[in-house]
């Protein structure tokens, strides 16, 4: 759930001949809206196709439906079991995989453009996405399967501590459902449910196709029409995630595991998609814990003290307020010291924000790396997704090294104050027992 990138270096002056490529969007007959880059650089086609599918879209009772549903797709479709949807996609060297997170679902494919390699590769993806059969029997054994999976995760401290982390961060919303479900709630889940939630969420309508590669805009036009025209169509009102509610007060939750380190998570809702805050909070989180190591969180915990390998902080927006999280692991017997650097820089970010060198490195190491964003046709991919899903402008890419450029010291201090709050985080601690913590599940 919690991963993401950071971008950096390389030089400013090479923006121009870099610039972002240019993006055509339509809509198909069937209401799909569809975000397409023409490159002839190489033979072949990356298009995936998303709906507002994912785990945030469960129930508490049935809880990982969302999570099977896309991933029994490609298990049995249109006549084809899932060694021979495997073997027709291997035997044109091509890629099927699946898209999966908080809000979305989907399925993407990699193919070569050549004719008869396309025309199976894109067969296959067709049946994949319109005619899913969910057959009884590979579900059952996906389901053994993923009990197993989630048996296995709750006994390892990474997965202990985000798991717990979302559920304090969220509590009753579905942001805090697990994607791939719960032990207690997966032997539940029928064919029905999958089938159900399906016609529900694949539709036409909500589909948002991204695709890039060595087409012209009318045979995108058609592989576009012929990915969409058999997809269900919707016949309720769109499901909706719901405002996340900001937290009341700071909570601690401390879980001994036998593990070597500590394991910690420390954060709140952050931000969503197209918040109006986006780049104050994206600049100035590079300084605090998002830049390696000109951070200066990691300049406290490691560089100076040596409490910890690796400590960071970021934001992840999400259809709604996705989470804002510092993370850290550190021997045992230094948790309390660990934690209470980390909050201690944090408390001092959060009053006085950056000094004016720290933002100027970091936005000349942002606008920098900027090119690094879409120098493959796969970032193309997930950017033209992400703008489509989330609605962000066309420009978003040709405007980010510009937004920015206009982030100030005001702006980022301003920023801060108004939407951290660390008297109101959440802290997950995995791994020391009452004798090794001392009092770090004190105040924040």
């Amino acid at each position: 759930m919690f991963a993401r990138a950071l971008l950096i270096i390389a030089l400013c002056a090479a923006l121009p001949a870099l610039a972002a490529p240019p993006i055509q969007t339509w809509q198909t007959g069937s209401g799909a809206r569809v975000y397409f880059v023409e490159t002839h650089d190489l033979p072949m086609l990356d298009v995936s196709i998303d709906f507002p599918a994912g785990s945030a879209f469960d129930t508490r009772a049935k809880s990982g439906v969302a999570g099977l549903t896309q991933q029994m797709l490609r298990l049995g479709a249109g006549g084809l079991n899932e060694d021979e949807i495997a073997r027709k996609i291997a035997d044109v060297g091509a890629q099927l995989s699946g898209d999966f997170d908080l809000d979305r679902g989907g399925v993407s494919l990699r193919t070569l453009t050549t004719p008869d390699e396309m025309a199976q590769a894109l067969d296959v993806f067709t049946r994949v996405l319109q005619t899913p059969e969910f057959p009884a029997a590979v579900l059952e054994r996906e389901k053994i399967r993923l009990v197993a999976d989630i048996k296995e995760a709750d006994t390892k401290p990474d997965s202990i501590v985000e798991r717990n982390f979302s559920q304090l961060v969220y509590g009753d919303h579905p942001y805090a459902l697990r994607a791939s479900g719960e032990a207690d709630t997966v032997p539940s889940i029928s064919r029905d449910d999958l089938v159900a939630f399906y016609r529900a969420h694949y539709t036409a309508d909500r589909a948002v196709i991204a695709m890039i590669g060595d087409l012209d805009r009318k045979r995108a036009q058609e592989i576009a029409e012929r990915l969409t025209a058999q997809l269900p169509r919707s016949s309720d009102a769109p499901a909706e995630v719901p405002p996340v509610p900001p937290l009341a007060r700071a909570e601690t939750k401390v879980i001994p595991h036998p593990a070597t380190q500590s394991h910690v998570l420390i954060g709140a809702p952050g931000m969503k998609r197209g918040d109006p805050d986006y780049f104050s909070l994206y600049v100035g989180n590079y300084v605090l814990g998002g830049g390696g190591f000109v951070s200066r969180i990691l300049n406290e915990v490691r560089e100076k003290r040596g409490l910890a390998y690796s400590a960071y902080s970021y934001f992840m927006p999400m259809q709604q307020d996705g989470p804002f999280m510092i993370g850290l692991q550190t021997r045992k017997d230094q948790t309390t010291e660990a934690l209470a650097v980390t909050r201690a820089t944090l408390n001092k970010f959060v009053a006085e924000g950056p000094t004016a060198d720290e933002l100027k490195q970091a936005k000349q190491n942002i606008v920098g790396g900027f090119p690094l964003r879409f120098d493959s046709n796969r970032k193309i991919l997930e950017y033209l997704a992400v703008i489509g899903f989330y609605r962000l402008p066309l420009t978003y890419l040709d405007d980010f090294p510009a937004n920015v450029e206009k982030v100030t010291l005001a702006s980022v201090n301003d920023a801060f104050k108004r939407r951290v709050h660390p008297e109101r985080m959440v802290t997950v601690v995995v791994g020391p027992g009452p004798a090794e913590l001392g009092n770090a599940g004190g105040a924040q």
